[in-house]
């Protein structure tokens, strides 16, 4: 069906849609990859909404809903009364080429020695890779606490609705699983993974995430942190820096710290990782970065910065670790694109967790790897525990196969709007030394500053006293941050872990315990 003719500033020739897939989805991915290699450059002046659905033939509300995730991402913007415009982007950060040719067939990057070594022909693991005089100073420095036990209450950080998981299907799965097993899946399995599992995460992550990967890229892992700790053991040698957020999740700084790396903090703020100060340390090829919903500030990293970001990993031949631990929660639009959608030399190591979905005690998660770099993670992995437990795979691939997974997210994703609008109506406001609350578009937990570290801990205490568990903004720095210890303060909550009367319950104690 031939284009219509559309204002000289943009040509929509080439864009060819699938009409049996979504087609505000297809929309938004072609005009994002224009805007990505150039052809839709800063200040290009895109068409109307209704035009550019004429143009090509389909519905309004399909070229709207991309649009409106093109805005979210930051790759247009509106100008009052002039029209959608392609944002001005650093066009030196923007990535355009294809993967490295170095990456995808060997190991030619300068990349730390243990990424060279065949892990399963070790008959031992020399423990100075690991622990060392210099890593035991920076491990003790940067101790891992252990997460809260007993059952959920408000306000739990890190803790999803589970108890709205359908645990009757699951067993239902589970059981069948188990009725007539496959003999061959009880055997040694693929340190990589179960095949079909890592063929569903991938094609959900091209549909949900945009990102262009292979079942053949995945590796899975034992959760998250066991992602982020492969991460450190094969990509750090012993005082190498890393940077890493500040303020940001401990338990990645530890990770690192134990490979023995040197932790260097880089600050955050309005858009993200601060850049510039990352590229101003010349011992360091590593960032560790949480860009959709900085844990625990909540900033959403901006598309500059993540250009930027990307640009300095391809400048230095660095690596970036992304951790998107809660992506799946975004309360208008779609998840945004993460830095692996965006990628395009390899430097990027994406890592996913089922865990914020489905329940904290899973222990499953995903790496998704450079080509180069999957078969060295494989054997690493193998060396500790050869495989993830095979059924709890198998139920999960069963799991996403029969369309119970994307139900879930979406009814996680209702739970926990909900769930936070409550704690956002029924705030105790007026509360001495505590600032308003932020708005939050994302992610299942909130920040709000408060004047002092003493204030803070004041705060923290009588809620623990009437039974609400309250986090402080000041324990997710580093030890030896520059920035000023009352600058530091806050009250990190999250919203999701019970229901919304417990919710409602546990303000009503707090406003007794802060305000009698």
């Amino acid at each position: 069906m031939p284009n219509l003719p559309l204002p000289s500033s943009f040509n929509p020739a080439g864009i060819e849609l699938d009409r049996r897939q979504g087609l505000s989805r297809q929309l938004y991915q072609a005009l994002r990859v224009r805007v990505l290699d150039g052809r839709l450059v800063s200040g290009t002046r895109l068409p109307a909404s209704r035009d550019l659905a004429a143009a090509l033939s389909i519905s309004r509300n399909s070229v709207v809903r991309a649009y409106d995730q093109l805005y979210a991402e930051g790759f247009i913007e509106g100008r009052v009364g002039d029209g959608t415009y392609v944002a001005q982007l650093p066009q030196a950060a923007v990535p355009v080429k294809k993967l490295s040719t170095k990456v995808s067939t060997g190991f030619s990057t300068g990349l730390p020695t243990a990424l060279s070594t065949n892990w399963l022909d070790l008959p031992v693991i020399s423990s100075s890779k690991v622990i060392h005089s210099g890593a035991l100073g920076r491990v003790e420095k940067n101790h891992l606490a252990l997460p809260p036990s007993g059952p959920p209450r408000a306000f739990r950080v890190g803790v999803p609705a589970f108890d709205l998981f359908p645990f009757e299907v699951w067993a239902k799965l589970n059981a069948a699983f188990w009725r007539k097993p496959d003999l061959q899946q009880l055997c040694y399995g693929d340190p990589a993974g179960d095949a079909r599992l890592r063929g569903l995460i991938a094609a959900y992550l091209r549909s949900s995430r945009g990102m262009q990967c292979s079942a053949e890229q995945i590796v899975i892992t034992s959760g998250a942190q066991q992602g982020i700790s492969l991460c450190a053991q094969l990509l750090v040698e012993p005082g190498d820096g890393v940077g890493i957020e500040n303020p940001g999740y401990r338990a990645a700084g530890h990770a690192f710290a134990v490979a023995g790396a040197r932790l260097h903090g880089i600050a955050v703020d309005s858009e993200g990782i601060d850049c510039t100060q990352l590229a101003g340390l010349s011992d360091c090829r590593l960032a560790y970065v949480t860009p959709s919903h900085q844990y625990p500030t909540g900033v959403v990293m901006s598309l500059a910065r993540r250009l930027e970001l990307l640009a300095w990993a391809e400048r230095t031949q660095g690596w970036i670790v992304e951790d998107d631990y809660d992506g799946e929660y975004r309360y208008s639009g779609a998840p945004l694109a993460p830095l692996a959608a965006l990628d395009r030399q390899g430097r990027v190591l994406y890592v996913g967790t089922f865990g914020k979905v489905a329940f904290p005690a899973l222990r499953l998660g995903y790496l998704v790897l450079p080509p180069g770099l999957v078969d060295a993670f494989s054997q690493r992995r193998a060396v500790d525990v050869r495989h993830s437990e095979i059924s709890t795979q198998a139920v999960m691939a069963e799991f996403m196969a029969a369309g119970h997974f994307q139900r879930h997210i979406r009814r996680m994703r209702r739970a926990a709007l909900s769930r936070r609008n409550v704690l956002l109506n029924g705030w105790p406001v007026d509360i001495p030394g505590v600032g308003k609350l932020p708005s939050v578009a994302a992610g299942l937990h909130l920040t709000v500053s408060v004047s002092s570290v003493a204030r803070e801990r004041e705060l923290i205490t009588k809620a623990q006293s009437v039974g609400v568990e309250i986090n402080g903004l000041s324990t997710y720095w580093l030890p030896d941050s520059q920035t000023p210890l009352d600058q530091r303060a806050g009250l990190v909550l999250g919203f999701a872990a019970v229901p919304e009367p417990a919710i409602e319950a546990a303000l009503a104690r707090l406003r007794r315990a802060w305000c009698d």
